[in-house]
């Protein structure tokens, strides 16, 4: 068809609205004003915003996972140890977009805005099994200490949202010191 954009670049475009506009805020329209084309061609290859919202999410995800995946060299003994790994790389100011992003998605997950509703419980379940993957164990075991490693990096990724990253380090000091105590 001769379409001067790819499906990578526009979804590179969604992203990057997305990341300055919110994504309650993502139209069509703004994905094309942003790479200066028609909304047609943005449609063409995102046939419904649910599916433009969806792969967004999904790229978040992904580059996420590829930024915290070498941190996991070794398979972590328990949720503790997946938290101590991952959070320096998570506690990074360039993360907090990201989180931004996650956790207004949560929200609208939260008060039931398709396709948040259906599409944010999917991507914890693709979570929680990725994070399992890097705990040693039993099945049942590596899913409840991801399980576990996600509830405790969730809050304090929401804490340092909310409160600033000092009292979000200060309470990872705090699980860290508690958690060698058991």
């Amino acid at each position: 068809m001769g379409h001067k954009h790819t499906k990578d670049d526009i979804l590179a475009g969604a992203l990057a609205a997305a990341f300055d506009e919110g994504l309650s805020q993502l139209t069509f329209g703004r994905v094309a004003k942003r790479l200066g084309i028609s909304d047609r061609i943005v449609v063409y290859y995102f046939p419904n915003k649910d599916d433009l919202i969806g792969e967004v999410l999904h790229a978040m995800g992904a580059e996420l996972q590829a930024t915290l995946a070498p941190s996991f060299g070794t398979p972590a003994g328990d949720h503790l140890d997946l938290v101590r790994t991952a959070w320096p790389v998570l506690a990074r100011p360039d993360a907090d977009p990201v989180f931004a992003m996650f956790f207004e998605a949560g929200g609208l997950a939260a008060v039931g805005r398709e396709p948040f509703r259906t599409l944010v419980p999917q991507l914890v379940e693709a979570w929680i099994e990725w994070t399992a993957s890097f705990v040693r164990g039993t099945p049942a075991r590596r899913r409840s200490e991801a399980e576990a490693a996600i509830a405790v990096l969730d809050g304090l990724l929401w804490l340092r949202q909310l409160a600033g990253p000092d009292a979000a380090d200060r309470a990872m000091r705090r699980i860290s010191s508690a958690g060698g105590r058991r």
